[in-house]
């Protein structure tokens, strides 16, 4: 599992809103694979150098993201990151995207919230808000 402050991540949704309004828009969801079609606000959830969220609108030329590494997965804080990541993300690298007005809507119905816990299986997301 994986666990990201909601303050966290509303900045993340909330930066890729406005690196798109200043720089022309969102980057594909499909990761390129169908130019023009279906850019939509959202983040990526990032598996590589441990795991974190990205989001999706476009940057100006040498303009860097905003990132938010997981609690449990941020190469930074915790020296086993690597085999956590290997064991709750996989051993290969991978993105999933996540629908930034989907995530919206499942944080405002649990306005206590402090995180955003989320769960991978082999085959989906388990996304679950949850107050510490």
């Amino acid at each position: 599992m994986f666990t990201f402050s909601v303050t966290a991540v509303h900045r993340v949704i909330t930066r890729g809103r406005i690196d798109a309004f200043l720089n022309g828009g969102f980057r594909n969801p499909n990761y390129g694979l169908a130019p023009g079609k279906d850019e939509q606000p959202g983040l990526w959830l990032v598996g590589d150098e441990g795991v974190y969220l990205l989001s999706n609108g476009k940057l100006a030329e040498g303009q860097r993201p905003l990132v938010v590494y997981a609690e449990e997965c941020d190469p930074k804080t915790n020296p086993d990151c690597w085999h956590y990541k290997r064991q709750h993300f996989g051993a290969d690298d991978g993105i999933d995207f996540l629908d930034a007005a989907a995530l919206a809507r499942l944080l405002a119905a649990s306005p206590g919230a402090t995180h955003l816990r989320i769960a991978t299986t082999d085959t989906s997301l388990v996304l679950t808000p949850i107050r510490r």
